[in-house]
Parts: structure tokens; sequence; C-alpha cells
């Protein structure tokens, strides 16, 4: 599992902004599950930061998140995060290890449609039609 969440950063604040990631990654990378860690910064854009994080699983990213550390670190600084989806499943890797890797989505077919407070819409299939 992927996880990107971007950060807009006034030039007054970088310092301040610079050391809480870096302790959140920390936090984040101490975790059981976590696989990697990255703050980063946009060449073109010095104001865009990005904390990115890989996990073994779903499960080990939501457990980390549940964690005291986590939580009094890591968690008062995604409260900053651009407000978009910030969690993604991986369908294809490359390592030099092991070169190019297929990965089968877990993402149920009616993840768009569906969800707490949602109505999924019926699928019509062929056997279904009338006439």
């Amino acid at each position: 599992m992927l996880v990107v969440t971007r950060y807009r950063v006034e030039d007054g604040d970088a310092d301040a902004f610079r050391a809480d990631a870096g302790a959140a990654l920390r936090a984040l990378a101490s975790r059981p599950g976590c696989t990697g860690a990255t703050l980063g910064r946009a060449v073109d854009d010095p104001h865009l930061w990005t904390l990115t994080t890989t996990w073994e699983s779903v499960g080990a990213y939501r457990r980390a998140l549940s964690s005291y550390d986590v939580k009094l670190v890591a968690v008062p600084l995604m409260y900053r995060a651009v407000d978009e989806p910030s969690a993604f499943e991986p369908l294809l890797t490359w390592t030099p290890d092991g070169g190019a890797v297929e990965h089968v989505g877990d993402l149920a077919v009616d993840a768009g449609r569906g969800g707490p407070g949602r109505r999924a819409a019926a699928r019509v299939t062929p056997d279904d039609r009338s006439g």
C-alpha cells in the first residue's frame, strides 16, 4: 500500500514543518508493516511537500494510525494535508532485484458506487433484461 500526503507550506513555516514532518515520518516508520518512508519537496514548487509511506497492507497502515505515538505526532500533521485521496493500492511495481510485478487490485467491483450512506446501482446483466 502506498500513502501519499501532500502539504502546502509557506516560506516562513518551512523549518518548523520539516521538523514536524520528520517526527511524523519517524513515528510512522517505526510501526510494524511500514516498508519505507520519504519526506520530499517539489523541485518546481518549494511550497509543495509530500510525506510518502509504503506498507505491507491496508491493515498495517490502519493499525499504525491507531498507535499512541502516531496519534500524538503524525496525525496532527496529517490534518494540514491537502484534502485529497492519499491511500493507493499498488497495481504495478518495479524494483532492481525483482523487476516489474503486476498486482491484483483489492477494490470491490462497486467501490466507486457503494459505501456507507450510498446505494449501489443495480447491475443489469443480459439475463435480467426482459423482451
